[in-house]
């Protein structure tokens, strides 16, 4: 029973602490930082959609103002010198708030188009660590699988192995499988505990050797009990 015990405890650390384990939650972390880092790229590049937008409104709005002008002076409805000269000095003033208003959108466009080159390739970081966290997610779910499944052979192994055992010296043997490492009894070969290795004295010899076989010794040291055979130097 201690060896079937002992590689539960083996099973279940590693489990526990599977390589795949570390790396997923690294790359959860690194995940949900690259997803605001998403986030941020896609309301940069809403904003300057939203601004390319007005700018593109703006242009045409006076460009729409500088043909109207145009058309009337061209249609000769302006006959008086003083409006036709005022008209003249609006569509100058006209074709350099065009020129401005130009320059201004030639800006935002490529301000716009850095600002999605920045989300795709977040996108793309995003994706790639979403692939990976698939690839690990379905490596620890197969050695999960293959853990549980040893883990309830030796469930099943552990039942007759504790068949007719005493409930109290079961619990006993519990607790101390806890508080010592995973090892609640140890063979006593050649007058050694197998759990602290320490030699018992001529004293601790006499007091087992004196018991009955169905008395539960512990070892004077490390409090685990102690497994009498043959070889116990009795």
């Amino acid at each position: 029973m201690q060896d079937l015990d002992s590689r539960v405890d083996q099973l279940r650390h590693r489990r526990a602490h599977l390589p795949e384990l570390a790396e997923i939650a690294a790359l959860r972390t690194s995940r949900d930082e690259v997803l605001n880092l998403v986030r941020d790229a896609q309301i940069v590049v809403d904003d300057l959609t939203a601004e390319q937008a007005k700018a593109d409104a703006d242009v045409e709005q006076v460009r729409a103002r500088r043909t109207r002008d145009r058309e009337r002076m061209d249609a000769g409805l302006i006959a008086n010198p003083k409006d036709l000269q005022r008209m003249t000095h609006e569509l100058e003033s006209l074709e350099r708030r065009i020129s401005s208003l130009e320059d201004t959108e030639l800006e935002i466009m490529e301000q716009l188009e850095e600002a999605q080159a920045t989300l795709t390739r977040r996108h793309e970081e995003l994706a790639g660590h979403e692939e990976r966290l698939a690839e690990l997610s379905v490596a620890r779910d197969g050695q999960f699988a293959e853990i549980d499944q040893e883990l309830e052979s030796l469930a099943s192994q552990r039942g007759p192995a504790v068949t007719g055992l005493p409930a109290d010296l079961l619990a006993l043997y519990d607790r101390l499988r806890q508080a010592k490492g995973g090892v609640g009894a140890s063979l006593l070969r050649a007058r050694e505990c197998g759990g602290c290795r320490l030699t018992l004295d001529h004293a601790e010899i006499a007091v087992i050797r004196a018991a009955t076989s169905d008395e539960v010794i512990r070892c004077e040291e490390c409090q685990r009990i102690l497994v009498r055979t043959d070889e116990s130097g009795l």
